[in-house]
């Protein structure tokens, strides 16, 4: 867990110090020259510097133990700081549509410069490092905070190609590329905001983990000798891990020991598969069809 929290917060910082960076290049050639793609690209790192800092803040708490306050971790602070992160990006990309329609209408004012292409390179550099040592470290934690900063920034250097492209034009002589490019680079940034969004709300809200995975956890079960069935088995997403609940039939002559140590095999079985969190393992006589589905299924035979 501390090798975990360390790697996190190493990560976070890198994200937050990049995207500084890129904001300070970006926005002062920006401001000097009048380009509407260079600042909006650089407005738009200005959410990504806000979203690493709020996942470097409340991210880390899911590496803290669980307490008192917090009986069963704080894992959903991992899919609400990336949930953040997807709402300021879809806030964001509105009001850079808003300002690139607006200059479209009443007239282009920036003047071509090779600073302009010099700003834009560097960005490109800086974010796709950002990007490669986020989805690098990444592979290991898997949390899906960091793949959400990840994700944006491999969606920067989409939207830092897009104003590049508008600068070019400006260099041949199309001034009007520029808010063009402004507002590709918008439309990008409220799709990617509204994917971050959607996926996270589906870890908050305590949803069921796709079809596969689920099968994949009972089939885990089943393999243990000792099953001679399952019934009333639920998974669902906490926070961005996954909490699975099932009651096991098991043979009736067991001793108490027996029963104790087929229970915790069970619950070791599918602690192994990952994400999953947390096992609530119940055990019942096989044959006995007093669960809630026993209407619709028939107890599997003991097996001899």
């Amino acid at each position: 867990m501390a090798e975990t929290r360390e790697a996190f917060l190493k990560v976070s910082w890198v994200n937050v110090l990049l995207n500084a960076l890129k904001i300070v290049v970006e926005g002062s050639i920006g401001l000097l020259t009048g380009s509407l793609a260079l600042t909006a690209d650089a407005a738009h790192s200005v959410a990504d510097l806000l979203a690493s800092g709020v996942v470097l803040l409340l991210g880390r708490s899911v590496h803290e133990d669980a307490d008192s306050s917090h009986p069963h971790g704080h894992d959903r602070f991992e899919p609400l700081s990336a949930l953040f992160v997807g709402g300021v990006l879809v806030l964001l990309g509105l009001k850079l549509l808003y300002d690139s329609g607006r200059s479209l209408l009443t007239g282009v004012t920036a003047d071509y410069s090779l600073w302009l292409v010099v700003g834009l390179l560097f960005a490109l550099g800086d974010m796709y490092v950002c990007y490669w040592y986020t989805r690098y470290v990444n592979r290991e934690l898997e949390l899906p905070s960091l793949r959400a900063l990840a994700t944006d920034s491999l969606n920067d250097l989409y939207t830092t190609g897009a104003a590049l492209l508008g600068v070019l034009a400006m260099a041949v002589g199309y001034p009007i590329f520029d808010p063009i490019a402004g507002g590709v680079v918008s439309l990008l940034v409220i799709y990617q905001g509204i994917e971050i969004s959607r996926e996270n709300v589906q870890y908050l809200t305590d949803s069921a983990p796709p079809e596969s995975d689920r099968e994949a956890i009972k089939d885990r079960i089943r393999e243990h000798p000792a099953v001679h069935g399952i019934h009333d088995f639920v998974a669902y997403y906490s926070g961005h891990v996954i909490e699975v609940e099932f009651h096991a039939e098991v043979g009736r002559d067991l001793t108490v020991v027996e029963a104790h140590d087929i229970e915790s095999e069970l619950h070791e079985r599918v602690r192994d598969i990952e994400p999953v969190a947390d096992v609530h393992v119940h055990l019942d006589p096989v044959g006995l069809g007093e669960w809630r589905d026993a209407d619709n299924s028939t107890p599997t035979p003991a097996r001899s």
